[in-house]
């Protein structure tokens, strides 16, 4: 296990590295830049020159790609182009626990009605339930979370007006958020269980549990559900690392001054610093979510072996 973690984490950082290495040249190689006389028509060329100078953005593009990366190795995402005297690392303390706040909340609610959705949908196949939740699944997955967000402001905000519409001062302005951060998830787990489920069913293990005579709700909890949870487990890593991050469009639909916010502002101000410190720490998450998933992987199901 230990030899495997370890490989791991080497493969993290490679991995770490390239996608530092490809998003600062594809970054670079776009036309313009934070400062291109183009957004800063009413600015003297000679003011613009000063303020590249500063930044170090007259330095050959290796100076400044090495110069960034001694810095990632500080943990140091460096200061942003466009919003005077603010360190990238601080953007992030200040957004990162918002969008994780609803992050979590969006999460356990995606497993929380995504699993029992999936299993009765399989153990009640071809029965109403089983329509019913495939159709909330295929809605979910189908339409864009930006178009369910709209829908829930709309007829909960708008016309019945009993929820909240932006910010998040009180426990009911999650409510609006959480479902249209979590509603995609939930349609896909409860596919990926309901598929699961029905091929675990068919088992033989299953059939000898039901022919001693064991109780339908203990051969689904106790003998199904352990192992058809495994591909739920295995999606679980990248969903933590998006939903903890947070929803771009849903954090701009509700007014959220989260993680995802200061992502878009950088993307549109071309501010160089917000988008590599942003996507750095984007990919941390998703590899550290994807190595503690593997290692639970494992745990849940002692037959999986890990090679070392």
């Amino acid at each position: 296990m230990g030899s495997y973690i370890f490989k791991r984490i080497i493969a993290g950082i490679v991995t770490m590295f390239f996608l530092t290495t490809i998003t600062f040249f594809l970054m670079h190689a776009v036309p313009g830049g934070p400062f291109s006389p183009s957004e800063q028509r009413n600015v003297p060329k000679s003011v613009l020159e000063k303020v590249e100078e500063k930044y170090g953005l007259n330095d050959p593009l290796y100076v400044q790609y090495g110069n960034y990366l001694k810095n990632l190795v500080r943990g140091d995402f460096g200061i942003s182009f466009k919003q005077a005297d603010i360190n990238v690392n601080d953007l992030i303390k200040q957004g990162f626990p918002i969008s994780a706040k609803v992050g979590i909340m969006a999460i356990f609610a995606a497993l929380l009605i995504g699993i029992p959705l999936g299993i009765i949908s399989a153990v009640k196949r071809g029965k109403w339930a089983d329509w019913l939740s495939m159709i909330i699944a295929t809605i979910g997955i189908s339409i864009p979370n930006f178009v369910i967000a709209v829908l829930l402001l709309f007829l909960f905000s708008v016309v019945l007006k009993v929820l909240p519409s932006f910010g998040l001062s009180s426990w009911e302005h999650y409510i609006l958020p959480v479902i249209g951060l979590a509603f995609y998830p939930i349609a896909y787990i409860a596919r990926l269980m309901r598929s699961s489920m029905l091929e675990v069913m068919r088992q033989d293990y299953i059939r000898t549990a039901r022919s001693k005579g064991v109780h339908e709700l203990s051969v689904i909890s106790k003998h199904a559900l352990k192992n058809a949870i495994i591909p739920v487990v295995t999606y679980l890593g990248p969903l933590v690392a998006i939903l903890l991050t947070g929803s771009f469009v849903i954090e701009r639909i509700f007014s959220i001054p989260g993680i995802g916010r200061d992502f878009v502002t950088g993307i549109s101000d071309r501010d160089y610093s917000v988008i590599l410190g942003m996507t750095v720490f984007f990919g941390a998450l998703i590899i550290i979510s994807n190595l503690i998933v593997d290692i639970f992987y494992a745990v849940i199901d002692r037959r999986v072996k890990i090679n070392e």
